[in-house]
């Protein structure tokens, strides 16, 4: 769940940092067993094409109605067909397993035409049918919402009057109907299926799906492994087989792509980017990324029912302790000794990738590192410094707290290092626990603070859905879609507002007062944009779709376009896909601007960092 530099540089504005960085991203905190590929060195495997993928996040489930993490959410694009998808340049909505698809005046009913020319890999049509059953689950059974849950709440009617037809009638408007992030499933399969809280996808392969792969078997911390569907509709992909290879050790993953073991490596830290800039036949892809790094403080873990649980520090509750540990972090420091330059400084809750989102407190509003203020702060509050120079409350207790912090991400532990030093100037004790699982203690409300993270779409929709209150658990036994147990009247307002607002430059003001809203009440303190680093194997991939096609990453993109486009060395033809394949290009391009609004299609970025958040 939770969650996803030796010099000091001049301070710039995020969005030209961002252009001008070039090194490092977070890497992808994710629990794994380290495993060689079985492909030869030089990506073959029996005479096959193999590209194969280092991971090190553990696949949380191979339902799409339950994932939740980047590396799931991603197989479920590759196997099924979502009703649009963005295009690879510059993200505007494009044909999925829907044509076309239009609405009413009142914008409440929408219609979809369904293509005719895909299938499902048992050779069964994919149809309407397929589609409104889908949806008719997922607002019919709770368990069936739990990943995409927030797309249909507004839904009041899905019917498939034909196979090629798929009508939507809404309650209200809403803004996302050509965003709508939800994988198709084939109604003949899933029908059968009594408990979609506990059905995992993972007993049968292959597994039946209609989208550019197919999976054919898994081991859970061990490999994922996918072979092309010759039927796509758009082109099958040009590798024989798809691996996804578990390292729990990031240098154990490099030493392999090194090799030639594996094809592709993501989340690269600043010394592995350097490592590999000169190596032969690998090349180093460095883009601006899409999620942000961020401390989540518990807000006091509570369910829809009113009911309270788990063991955050009361402390936190108040907003003057919360804002007193923010002026308290330096994250210049942070941006220029732990991510090394490659990162850009964090403070709205929508990374300068999506500008047309990306929000900055005003100057009046900015919680600067200030360790003189925080101090101020908490003495007016009340918490004062004892003889022993630590801090307490009215009732006595010390200010201790705990933070989550993923085993496997080394910004987690640098960081902690930072926040040990930083708050016990101000007499704030910090106790990092750094867990292989914090999804456990995250669910049931066992943390102070945690690391936390999120790769965010262009359309923001999802990564705002889960601070709102409908996004609480039922009850304290169940999890629910929530991030952080927020409840915040003024920012659900905000929401409702935000989606059946049509207009991109008035849905982009509200959501820029949510932004704005999140900060202020200090639950989340975005610390740093980090680039996207990785590296790939020229010898094993000739080219490959990054996303947008100007300087954007390969890993973790919203759409399938880099697996599905990547053409194998020695292969003298292009791709036959119909869509353009380029070659990566090694530092930042240009950014693509990424409009906002209607015709977008969003590929919820999923959680980066709990565990990981996609």
């Amino acid at each position: 769940m939770v969650t996803n530099a030796p010099s000091r540089t001049a301070r710039q504005h995020p969005f030209i940092r961002l252009l001008l960085a070039s090194g490092v991203a977070a890497a992808s905190v994710l629990v794994a067993t380290p495993q060689q590929a079985q492909a030869d060195d030089d990506g073959k495997d029996g005479g096959k094409n193999v590209l194969t993928v280092a991971v090190s996040q553990s696949v949380d489930s191979l339902s799409p109605f339950l994932a939740q993490r980047l590396l799931s959410t991603s197989l479920h694009r590759l196997m099924y067909d979502y009703l649009t998808n963005y295009d690879a340049k510059d993200a505007h909505a494009i044909p999925g397993l829907a044509t076309e698809w239009k609405s009413s005046p009142d914008k409440l009913t929408w219609t979809y035409t369904i293509r005719k020319d895909s299938k499902w890999s048992d050779g069964k049509q994919a149809t309407a049918e397929d589609a409104a059953w889908t949806f008719n689950k997922m607002m019919t059974d709770e368990n069936a919402a739990t990943s995409n849950g927030s797309f249909t709440a507004n839904f009041k009617k899905v019917t498939a009057p034909d196979p090629e037809t798929l009508v939507i009638e809404l309650k209200k408007p809403q803004a996302t109907m050509t965003a709508l992030d939800v994988p198709i499933v084939p109604k003949h399969v899933w029908e059968k299926v009594g408990d979609f809280s506990k059905f995992n996808n993972d007993k049968q392969f292959p597994i039946v799906g209609n989208g550019p792969y197919i999976l054919t078997d898994f081991k859970v911390d061990q490999y994922v492994k996918l072979k092309p569907n010759k039927g796509f509709w758009r082109g099958a992909p040009k590798f024989d087989e798809l691996v996804f290879k578990y390292y729990k050790d990031g240098d154990a993953a490099v030493a392999a792509l090194q090799k030639g073991e594996v094809s592709f490596v993501s989340g690269l830290t600043p010394a592995q980017a350097a490592s590999l800039k000169s190596a032969k036949n690998i090349k180093v892809n460095d883009a601006p990324g899409r999620r942000f790094f961020a401390l989540a403080t518990n807000p006091g873990a509570q369910s829809k029912d009113g009911k309270k649980f788990g063991s955050g520090h009361a402390a936190l509750l108040d907003p003057a302790v919360r804002k007193a540990l923010f002026h308290a972090v330096d994250r210049e420091t942070i941006i220029d000794k732990v991510f090394q330059g490659h990162a850009v400084e964090g403070e709205g809750y929508i990374p300068p990738r999506f500008a047309s989102y990306f929000w900055q407190p005003a100057p009046e509003q900015k919680i600067d590192y200030d360790p003189a203020k925080a101090a101020a702060l908490l003495d007016q509050a009340g918490y004062k410094k004892n003889s022993s120079g630590k801090r307490a409350g009215k009732d006595g207790k010390p200010l201790d707290f705990r933070i989550l912090c993923h085993a496997t991400d080394p910004n987690d532990k640098a960081i902690g290092k930072y926040l040990q030093e930083w708050w016990g100037e101000l007499g704030i004790g910090l106790k990092v626990d750094c867990l292989d699982n914090v999804s456990d203690p995250w669910v049931a409300g066992d943390y102070d603070l945690a690391f936390d993270g999120w790769s965010v779409n262009p359309d923001p929709d999802f990564v705002l859905s889960i601070h709102t209150c409908a996004a609480l658990p039922a009850t304290p036994k169940d999890t629910g879609a929530t991030d952080n147990f927020i409840c915040d009247k003024a920012f659900d307002e905000l929401y409702a507002k935000q989606a059946v607002e049509y207009d991109p430059a008035k849905r982009a003001e509200l959501v820029k007062q949510m932004e704005s809203r999140l900060y202020d009440t200090g639950y989340m303190n975005v610390m740093a944009y980090p680039n996207a680093v990785e590296a790939y194997r020229t010898d094993q991939i000739k080219s490959i779709t990054t996303m947008p096609e100007a300087g954007g990453n390969i890993y973790g993109q919203d759409g399938y376009w880099s697996w599905w486009s990547a053409v194998p060395a020695g292969d003298g033809g292009s791709s036959d896909s119909g869509s353009s394949t380029v070659a990566v290009a090694v530092g930042i391009g240009a950014v693509a601007v990424l409009a906002a609004g209607l015709g977008l299609f969003v590929s919820r970025r999923r959680r980066a960092t709990a565990e990981d958040r996609e």
